[in-house]
């Protein structure tokens, strides 16, 4: 029932992302505004991430979920509303901290309400669905789209959320709220966190446009870094944090943050890059997308009982090196795709990752917040989900940054070879023999050049999206050797 709920905030994020055009046509949105429909909830989701804990408190497991899936479900029926793109990005933003709260609610719920001996199965319940969501929304997106009308996007949260919400009225353990707890909040805490947290998302998001070195972004870094440096340096000084960030002393749960923010970004940029590619080179729709991604999710489905069963009786940090290397070379796989690429190509690399995810999830939950006392548990937890989402958000930054830097130096380098009658560059376009001219040339005519263009640039674009694979896969690689032998060598060094 909980996890339902997380479903939910989850595969928003990605059902929307398919039909923003359709979004910007109907509202009259301004291209330039089209990305913030995305942004508000982001940044609101990953400014509720964090409180999660301080809210638990407050309200208790219980309330903190009924009136978050309540929230949520009453903010998207006002996204179905809209009539302005000022009134959507209002409730985008209610709809965004609502969603955000339930993700670590259903991971604190595995630890504070199950016996140890049912934790992995309940972790593996709540990690396919978190993992499974961004896979099956461009499909989901595309359909709702097709077939109905971009409303509908919003709408099919209501008889979830409502059915979800009485569950967990009856369901839900009964405790007393504390809302006393309220006038020992740290306003300024509080304050500092959430402006940390919503420039960085700006910042990573603007980053792959403006430029890394522009003034708005590395102001927006600054500041950033400096509320964050204030946050740690009050949270570690008052009685009463707004998050408890001590708890990133331990061992276990530190490398198991590290392990899901390296997750977020081979997650999240695998997700992200196979409909980009798929889209642009071969020019599917969202429901041709989401068709091609089911592989991913289908691998996922069927390794979680396998995980589950090795989980339980095998050390965490070798599983959690497993399913990164793992990982890392299904991230790999996809760094040689051709402009011929499609769904025979990608299916191996899929599956691995499919498999390897559950490995990357699993026993990093695990290790994190498996042995924590109950009262720590909601706080972790938030702090756990947070370094995922942040993975995602600097990997997507990261991506995007390789895709639009190098694939102009790609083309120009393709255009060189072209002119020196090179007749492999040629075949990599997808040219029929003889139609370039096999002796080297100063320049390209007038005609050549306008036959040739598109199509260099779209060789070009391959070439980056490769070289953004190679990176993420290098990322995830560096991290699943080094994290869990740091953590052995620390733990050793203590014993």
């Amino acid at each position: 029932m909980m996890c339902l709920g997380m479903f939910m905030a989850i595969l928003d994020v990605q059902v929307v992302a398919t039909s923003i055009p359709t979004i910007q046509t109907a509202l009259g949105v301004r291209p330039d505004q089209m990305s913030w429909i995305q942004t508000a909830y982001l940044i609101a989701e990953v400014v509720a991430i964090p409180l999660t804990g301080f809210l638990t408190r407050i309200l208790t497991l219980r309330w903190l979920f009924v009136g978050a899936i309540t929230v949520f479900t009453l903010a998207s029926l006002a996204c179905a509303a809209s009539g302005s793109f000022e009134s959507l990005i209002a409730a985008r933003v209610v709809q965004g901290f609502a969603g955000g709260t339930l993700i670590p609610a259903v991971f604190s719920a595995v630890f504070l309400m199950f016996p140890p001996g049912r934790q992995a199965l309940a972790t593996t319940i709540a990690g396919v669905l978190a993992v499974l969501a961004p896979t099956v929304g461009p499909i989901v997106g595309g359909w709702i789209t097709d077939t109905y009308s971009w409303h509908w996007l919003f709408l099919i949260n209501a008889l979830p959320g409502l059915l979800a919400a009485c569950l967990g009225l009856l369901t839900l353990p009964a405790e007393a709220a504390r809302p006393s707890e309220l006038r020992r909040v740290d306003g300024a805490g509080l304050a500092l966190m959430a402006m940390a947290l919503a420039s960085l998302v700006v910042a990573l998001k603007e980053a792959p446009s403006r430029g890394w070195l522009s003034a708005v972004v590395l102001g927006l870094l600054m500041f950033s870094a400096l509320s964050f440096g204030l946050f740690v340096s009050r949270s570690l000084r008052v009685p009463y944090p707004v998050v408890n960030l001590r708890t990133l002393g331990d061992v276990g749960f530190a490398t198991g943050c590290a392990l899901s923010f390296v997750l977020g970004i081979g997650l999240f940029g695998s997700v992200y890059m196979m409909p980009v590619f798929l889209a642009k080179v071969h020019g599917l729709n969202a429901f041709d997308l989401g068709q091609v991604m089911l592989v991913t999710g289908v691998a996922q489905l069927v390794t979680a009982p396998i995980a589950v069963y090795l989980e339980e009786r095998s050390d965490p940090r070798l599983l959690s090196l497993f399913g990164f290397v793992l990982f890392a070379v299904g991230l790999a796989m996809s760094a040689f795709q051709t402009i011929d690429t499609g769904f025979a190509e990608m299916l191996w690399p899929q599956i691995i990752r499919g498999v390897a995810i559950m490995f990357c999830l699993l026993p990093p939950t695990r290790m994190a917040l498996g042995h924590l006392a109950a009262d720590k548990v909601p706080d972790a937890s938030g702090l756990f989900n947070l370094m995922r989402n942040l993975g995602g958000a600097i990997g997507l930054a990261l991506i995007d940054s390789v895709l639009y830097g190098r694939a102009p130096g790609y083309g120009a380098a393709i255009v060189v070879r072209l002119q020196a009658g090179d007749q492999a560059t040629a075949q990599a376009l997808g040219l029929p023999p003889g139609v370039l001219p096999a002796q080297p040339t100063e320049a390209l005519d007038a005609t050549m050049r306008a036959y040739l263009m598109p199509l260099v640039e779209n060789l070009a674009f391959v070439q980056a999206m490769n070289a953004a694979w190679a990176v993420v896969a290098a990322v995830t690689l560096t991290a699943a050797v080094t994290l869990p032998v740091l953590a052995m060598l620390r733990q050793r060094r203590h014993i």
